[in-house]
């Protein structure tokens, strides 16, 4: 019995999303746990003006296609990829890197990245066909990748915020990982919004009572807002307030988003939306909101944003509302954003994610080799220090 033929591939870059139809990408992307991978997302972030070639995000997406009879392709495999030059948008803070090669006289951009844009949440990887040999699929795809950053002089090759079940098959392949932290709440087993206050010494509970009271004193109330109930007008009040908490910060304010891609949320994407709006009894309109994600069993916070200085307003909004919520719809994590201040004294622990690294010049390649073990070690400790100092029960 003569052998099956092997599959033959054909592989094909695109500067734009909407070259892939759509439903090919979603059969790929819907099954992920993460939602910034979908292309509704990606798409919006293009055709709004975010993620383009102007604020120095080029799409550089790899697909890959099985060739079938009659000249017919499918796709079986994508990588959402962008040419940076510069790290803006990444929240993986590599400037030093930059600096190292500066002084090496290497030029560091543009280099090759691998993330949902301005989205610094677990879950990054090469989308794959169900039944696909993931593992040679993978090695085309990195040979692709090499063979593009030689081609064209790029520094380096940078996933960030991987899926950490791909983590170990890109290790294999040759990549180095890099240990960083985020802030992230699960839910241990809550039934109501108590049980999670159990958790917390007593003076942190009375802490969290006392902020949670201040609404009251203020006269608002906080209400998700799903569904239907989420229309343009709201999006788009949605980026006002996104756009104030980022003017206050100045040049570090992390401007990245346009209002087109907040009003292009609804109807797009708004079966993921959630907003946590306050109200005051004064107007009919939202004088505070956050803007979540929810995807299954996971809730990712985005933004947030007031008209005026209310006290306490932002932890209700970003992370008590959302808690309460999260254990109402029984999520099982919380992934309430970057930044960490707040957020330790909120029961949110020090979390490991990882990005992964190549370098195509041998010097920083060999820097990388020889120091990243030491880098994380040292990530190690500091998570080990952050978690020991949480308010929680002993």
């Amino acid at each position: 019995m003569a052998p099956s033929p092997q599959p033959q591939y054909v592989l094909t870059w695109t500067r734009q999303i909407r070259d892939i139809p759509q439903a090919d990408w979603d059969a790929l992307a819907l099954p992920l746990k993460t939602p910034f991978l979908e292309w509704t997302w990606l798409h919006n972030l293009e055709h709004s003006g975010s993620a383009v070639a102007n604020a120095g995000w080029l799409p550089n997406h790899l697909a890959v296609w099985r060739q079938e009879p009659g000249n017919q392709r499918t796709l079986v495999a994508a990588a959402p990829l962008y040419l940076k030059a510069h790290s803006y948008g990444e929240f993986i803070f590599d400037h030093q890197w930059a600096e190292l090669a500066q002084r090496l006289d290497i030029e560091y951009y543009p280099k090759l990245l691998g993330m949902a844009p301005f989205t610094p949440a677990e879950g990054y990887r090469f989308l794959m066909a169900p039944g696909e040999d993931e593992v040679a699929l993978t090695a085309l795809m990195v040979g692709a990748i090499d063979q593009f950053c030689d081609r064209n002089g790029i520094s380096g090759c940078h996933f960030l915020y991987v899926d950490p079940d791909w983590r170990p098959v890109m290790e294999a392949a040759g990549f180095h990982k890099w240990l960083h932290h985020s802030y992230i709440w699960r839910n241990e087993g809550y039934q109501t919004f108590d049980d999670y206050l159990a958790r917390f010494n007593a003076n942190q509970r009375r802490n969290i009572k006392r902020e949670r009271k201040s609404l009251e004193k203020a006269q608002l109330r906080l209400e998700p807002v799903v569904g239907d109930d989420i229309h343009r007008a709201l999006c788009s009040q949605m980026y006002d307030f996104y756009g104030d908490t980022c003017d206050k910060f100045g040049w570090w304010g992390s401007k990245y988003l346009t209002r087109s891609f907040f009003e292009q949320l609804c109807p797009n994407y708004q079966d993921r939306v959630v907003f946590f709006a306050a109200y005051s009894d004064d107007s009919p309109d939202p004088i505070g909101m956050s803007f979540c994600l929810r995807k299954g069993d996971r809730l990712y916070g985005r933004y947030w944003g007031s008209q005026e200085n209310y006290n306490h307003l932002h932890f209700n909004a970003c992370y008590y509302h959302p808690i309460e919520w999260a254990i109402d719809q029984g999520i099982q994590s919380f992934d309430p954003g970057a930044g960490g201040r707040h957020k330790k004294r909120r029961g949110f622990p020090a979390t490991a994610n990882y990005s992964l690294h190549r370098f195509y010049n041998p010097r920083l390649s060999a820097i990388l080799e020889n120091y990243i073990e030491e880098i994380n070690a040292m990530e190690q400790q500091e998570m080990v220090a952050i978690n020991a100092d949480l308010p929680l029960k002993t």
